[in-house]
């Protein structure tokens, strides 16, 4: 037997009659007589009592009922199931994210938009040193990654760019700069760089402002980065989004006049993707650009 006898055999139960089954499965009448002989035969029991018009259940049939119905929600459940995980409908994904990805609130609007389109997917999202991310996605511990560009990616991953942002300057708020009307590139030419994790915001200044940058402690995420300059360890390039997300004491953000530096948030995955879900992730935000 299989699961289409199980069919047949609701069918005739629910309709009490072998023709208006036969009608409702779209088949011949014999054909569905066969089936039911058939399944009685590989039972060794009678399941259905015959009468000239109507048919009623045996005792066996009655016992088989509760069954065959609770397989057949099983089978179609199983099978509605495998179908939308094809689809990227229902899955899991691992999501790693650097902090200015929240304070942009990108990463908020784009995973609640997901979430409220395929809620059956579930999203385990964790924050993550911007320099092992890439390299995580390709080892499979994370599926995808929001992390600030330029950045070099291994071979293997890829990346959809998002939003661009320039940068601004933190600094201690006893600082002498804080007596500068507008702080140009040039004007940081002495001071002590604290790194955040993406460096090309600090290099492109000292390029601009024609000098090679003294180069402080890199301590990892953006909120370790201010509480450093909040301590008087020095300045600090960070991005724009920064501000008024992060509020240190004695930490002062302010415009460098002449900077032309800029960065972007970007999405990586793995290049040869398998998971439908993941998949789905990544073609939606490259549909809402």
């Amino acid at each position: 037997m299989d699961i289409r006898h199980f069919r047949y055999f609701l069918a005739v139960a629910r309709q009490g009659n072998f023709t208006r089954a036969a009608e409702q499965l779209g088949i011949a009448p014999p054909t569905l007589t066969r089936q039911i002989q058939d399944m009685e035969n590989e039972l060794g029991t009678r399941l259905f009592v015959r009468q000239t018009r109507e048919v009623s259940l045996t005792e066996a049939g009655a016992a088989l009922l509760i069954e065959a119905e609770a397989t057949v929600r099983q089978f179609e459940f199983a099978q509605q199931n495998a179908q939308r995980a094809g689809r990227g409908d229902i899955g899991h994904i691992e999501l790693g994210y650097v902090a200015s990805a929240v304070y942009s609130e990108l990463l908020q609007k784009q995973v609640q938009g997901f979430t409220g389109q395929y809620p059956d997917v579930s999203l385990n999202v964790r924050e993550s040193p911007m320099a092992s991310l890439p390299s995580m996605i390709l080892e499979g511990r994370f599926d995808l990654g929001y992390i600030r560009c330029p950045m070099a990616l291994p071979d293997g991953v890829d990346s959809v760019r998002l939003s661009d942002e320039g940068f601004v300057l933190a600094l201690p708020d006893g600082s002498w700069l804080n007596r500068v009307a507008a702080i140009t590139c040039a004007h940081l030419q002495n001071e002590n760089f604290i790194l955040p994790e993406q460096v090309n915001g600090t290099l492109q200044v000292a390029t601009e402002g024609g000098f090679v940058p003294r180069l402080g402690a890199q301590p990892g995420g953006l909120v370790a980065v201010i509480a450093l300059v909040s301590l008087g360890q020095g300045v600090a390039v960070v991005p724009a989004s920064v501000v008024g997300h992060v509020s240190l004491p004695s930490v002062v953000y302010r415009q460098i006049k002449d900077c032309k530096a800029s960065s972007w948030l970007a999405l990586i995955h793995r290049r040869f993707e398998k998971s439908p879900a993941v998949l789905r992730y990544v073609e939606r935000i490259k549909q809402s650009g």
